[in-house]
């Protein structure tokens, strides 16, 4: 698939972002020759298994001017590359443990030349600051990315919904998310017509404070 799907699914982008996402694939073929961070069969699907993967977090929740977006295990660049371009006022951090597919994601950024993310190779329990919004994909249970990024939401909301996590997952989330009355899930088939979104969702994990 081309870099088409994404411009069907979101019409209103500029010629700069259009040229984000077109210079993508090359990228990411590019480096993954020399550096695998993404298996053969998804650098053939970028678009669809990665690009508009992330882009999903974007159909439920937009990002304000200057708002903070931690992106934790993003691996390759996932989902915060994809949303830094959607969201270019806003302001990513992406970080992962593996030296090497930050390595990656600088490389892929340096192309782009985006100026509104950082790439941090480092575990997220050692990432200092606060942000508005925490992404990831999968990276771990629910339980344990919450006790990861403990402390690191922002308290004062500046978005219509409150500061939170937003979790790309798939299957069947009821055993994992009993704990968490809290929990919106979004069924990213709503958005998304390819078979590959029939399984795949966005949860939502209101940041609560006490006080």
């Amino acid at each position: 698939m081309t870099v088409d799907l994404i411009f069907q699914y979101f019409e209103k982008l500029t010629d700069v972002q259009k040229s984000h996402f077109g210079q993508l694939e090359l990228l990411y073929r590019d480096w993954n020759s020399k550096i695998n961070v993404v298996s053969r069969k998804d650098i053939d699907e970028l678009y669809l298994r990665h690009v508009l993967h992330s882009l999903g977090i974007a159909k439920i929740q937009t990002f304000n001017e200057g708002a903070e977006i931690l992106d934790v295990g993003t691996g390759g660049g996932f989902p915060g590359i994809p949303l830094a371009i959607l969201f270019p006022e806003t302001r990513f951090t992406l970080v992962d443990a593996i030296g090497k597919k930050i390595k990656v994601v600088n490389h892929v950024l340096d192309g782009l030349q985006l100026d509104n993310v950082k790439a941090v190779h480092s575990r997220v329990e050692d990432i200092s600051g606060s942000f508005d919004f925490i992404v990831s994909r999968a990276v771990a249970a629910m339980p344990t990315f919450v006790r990861w990024t403990k402390g690191k939401i922002k308290k004062n909301s500046t978005h219509e919904r409150r500061n939170g996590i937003l979790y790309l997952k798939g299957g069947d989330l009821s055993e994992e998310l009993k704990d968490y009355t809290t929990a919106q899930i979004f069924d990213l088939k709503e958005f998304f017509s390819e078979e590959f979104f029939e399984t795949k969702k966005v949860v939502y994990l209101p940041q609560k404070f006490k006080g």
